[in-house]
């Protein structure tokens, strides 16, 4: 297949910039502890400057890969199936979705909403960028925002994207991994003050599993 076929295809969602694909235990939000098979597609221009998986950012470096095959491998593990990134809605997450769903697997989705929502979702994590905030219909949508917070004016971001979600999302304040010690204090004391919020932990890194 030449190159522009494929990019034809990438361009269609009918293949994807497939950076990983593992099995392992959910580390944060709301389905912490269940067992589900993570796809991480690869392209992001988001640009965290604390992001962990930064080689995920340049597409180019991920192989296009038919999403038979990703579907495939991801039905021998789980029946939850969780796409991150990158930023998956780089794409047109549509007939990805559509093909885990033909096989009664349960779409999740982890996104900074900076593109476009496709795809058929079970569940949406959205967790917004300040460089590149949300766009579209994602915050009536999501099912549970996840603030990262860094510094004291996450506190502000967090509720001014609050401000924007569907009554029934569930609110998580997250500290970022670097700076855990110093901001997890912070985090507790303002739940406690404000307990619409809730504390997300990446507990997958105190477990040591990816």
């Amino acid at each position: 297949m030449v190159k522009e076929e494929i990019m034809n295809l990438v361009e269609k969602g009918e293949m994807l910039p497939l950076m990983e694909e593992f099995y392992t235990i959910q580390g944060e939000g709301f389905h912490k502890g269940t067992a589900a098979y993570f796809i991480r597609v690869g392209g992001c221009d988001v640009g965290c400057h604390w992001c962990d998986v930064k080689e995920s950012w340049n597409a180019e470096t991920h192989p296009p890969t038919e999403i038979g095959r990703i579907v495939a491998n991801a039905a021998k593990y789980s029946d939850t199936i969780v796409i991150t990134g990158g930023e998956p809605l780089t794409w047109d997450m549509g007939p990805l979705t559509n093909a885990l769903k033909d096989q009664n697997l349960k779409t999740h989705i982890e996104t900074s909403g900076a593109y476009t929502l496709t795809g058929v979702w079970d569940w949406i994590c959205l967790s917004p960028k300040k460089n590149k905030l949300p766009v579209g219909r994602i915050y009536d949508e999501a099912h549970e925002l996840k603030i990262i917070v860094y510094n004291k004016h996450d506190f502000i971001f967090a509720e001014e994207q609050a401000a924007l979600t569907n009554k029934d999302c569930i609110l998580y304040l997250q500290p970022e991994w670097s700076v855990k010690d110093k901001v997890t204090p912070l985090i507790v004391e303002y739940v406690m003050n404000n307990p619409k919020w809730k504390v997300s932990l990446q507990t997958h890194k105190y477990l040591n599993i990816p």
